[in-house]
């Protein structure tokens, strides 16, 4: 029996206004089943989200959801988990909307160690707001702001988040969706800051540009350059070139912030 999404969608808001071939509605469709899996109560659950894109899924699910100003889904986040540390708060954006606009608010929510569930939709690239490069678009891909090729390195998302102390990080893609709904699952349980970053593709602003317009050659080109992360320890620099690790890719302890600023201050 096929799941039944309907009592976690706000159907006055669909159809949804994501491009054809778009990735963002197996991801909506993956959280949904691993929020559904934990358990938790509607009501005791808060999404907020930024702008573009990915943004625009908390429109869409029947929860409590800030829709939120450009790169500032993790301030507003932040503020509720402050203010409710019983509340289940989960933070999703873009590339563009974490790590350029967001960047700062995305390495200080790491480095604290809220516990905060963030979901990093990543497509390489700025899907709604024209098409423009941002930090996670491939070094010569094109964009609108870069018809020549891209000149900038690549941030690497997951090593960022660790890097700036976040306690659970993994990556998936749309074509894992399966495996997406459990490490969105790890994620939502961790206690903690935990990101998930989830490699998408977009057929209109990237794929167009790109010689990459079919969503299925999108897809396949996922499956063909992600490794699982056990595999991708035995392999060499060479074979590494051009792919990336997927599974969990960091899991550790450490004081949780809101626990340390209420013993510090005093919030209860």
């Amino acid at each position: 029996m096929s799941y039944d999404y309907s009592k976690y969608l706000r159907k006055g808001k669909i159809p949804h206004i994501w491009c054809p071939g778009c990735g963002y509605g197996i991801i909506m469709k993956s959280m949904i089943r691993a929020i559904d899996s934990i358990g938790w109560e509607k009501d005791d659950v808060v999404m907020t989200s930024g702008i573009g894109c990915a943004s625009r899924l908390p429109g869409y699910v029947d929860f409590n959801t800030l829709h939120t100003t450009h790169g500032r889904s993790l301030a507003f986040a932040t503020g509720v988990k402050v203010a409710n540390p019983k509340l289940n708060v989960i933070a999703m954006g873009g590339d563009g909307d974490m790590t350029a606009i967001g960047g700062n608010h995305f390495i200080h929510a790491c480095r604290r160690n809220i516990n905060i569930t963030c979901f990093v939709f990543n497509n390489f690239i700025y899907g709604m707001t024209g098409g423009q490069y941002s930090p996670t678009t491939p070094k010569g891909s094109r964009a609108t702001t870069s018809p020549y090729g891209n000149s900038d390195n690549q941030f690497d998302i997951a090593q960022l988040a660790i890097g700036a102390g976040a306690t659970f990080v993994a990556r998936t893609t749309t074509y894992h969706a399966v495996p997406m709904e459990k490490l969105m699952k790890q994620a939502l349980e961790h206690k903690g800051f935990s990101i998930v970053e989830i490699i998408a593709g977009c057929p209109t602003g990237y794929g167009r540009k790109n010689k990459l317009a079919s969503p299925a050659g999108m897809i396949e080109w996922q499956k063909e350059h992600s490794v699982a992360i056990a595999q991708w320890e035995k392999m060499t620099d060479e074979e590494k070139a051009g792919k990336f690790p997927i599974g969990v890719l960091h899991d550790v302890e450490k004081p949780e912030y809101v626990e340390a600023y209420d013993a510090n201050v005093g919030l209860s």
